[in-house]
């Protein structure tokens, strides 16, 4: 395994990214951090749990900072142009790795941006970590995917999550305690995707 941080060309100018490289790639997964204007960036302990669940399983797994994060150009756009990025990125991936198979993760408002990614390409999987309902309008997600939230979430009402799920007969795993931030669970966190994605 490698790790590099690396830039790329989107709509609003540089997209500051990070990767690990398992070296023999079965796939690209691309993961999305909470709200940047609460100081979410691709740093944050989720969204590099994330990363680390994918890279064992074998995919490329890259974070990279949402517009006005870090070194990456433009302002906050609230999740507009964060998606333009997303889908941006990935086909700059594409491009450089290869058609390989694609995955979704977002952590939170990342959530909220990869349910809308997912909504304009085919993913392989998907998983959205405590997505932001009933903070934004998350569309439906016609894909499987897999859900993830705290029952002790003070950010996103788990009731909220359900009455997203619901209508759309997706299942939710819940850990009993956790909090938004999953603060003492990222080890567990870690298990349930790598164990629900492992073939």
């Amino acid at each position: 395994m490698e790790q590099y941080r690396f830039e790329a060309e989107g709509p609003a100018g540089r997209i500051e990214a990070h990767a690990y490289d398992p070296g023999k790639r079965r796939g690209i997964a691309l993961i999305a951090h909470p709200h940047p204007l609460f100081g979410g960036t691709m740093d944050n302990k989720v969204a590099q749990t994330l990363a680390k669940s994918f890279l064992e399983l074998d995919y490329l797994s890259v974070r990279f900072n949402f517009r006005g994060v870090g070194a990456s150009s433009g302002a906050y756009d609230e999740g507009i142009g964060e998606t333009e990025d997303a889908l941006a990125l990935l086909e700059f991936l594409k491009r450089r790795e290869g058609n390989l198979p694609l995955a979704l993760a977002g952590f939170s408002f990342g959530g909220f941006v990869q349910a809308k990614v997912a909504n304009r390409i085919e993913a392989e999987k998907i998983a959205l970590i405590a997505p932001a309902v009933g903070k934004y309008d998350v569309p439906e997600v016609k894909q499987d995917l897999l859900l993830i939230h705290g029952e002790e979430d003070e950010v996103i009402p788990l009731s909220d999550l359900f009455e997203w799920a619901r209508p759309q007969g997706h299942a939710v795993t819940v850990l009993p305690g956790a909090s938004h931030f999953f603060h003492g669970r990222l080890a567990q966190l870690k298990k349930i995707v790598v164990d629900s994605f492992k073939d």
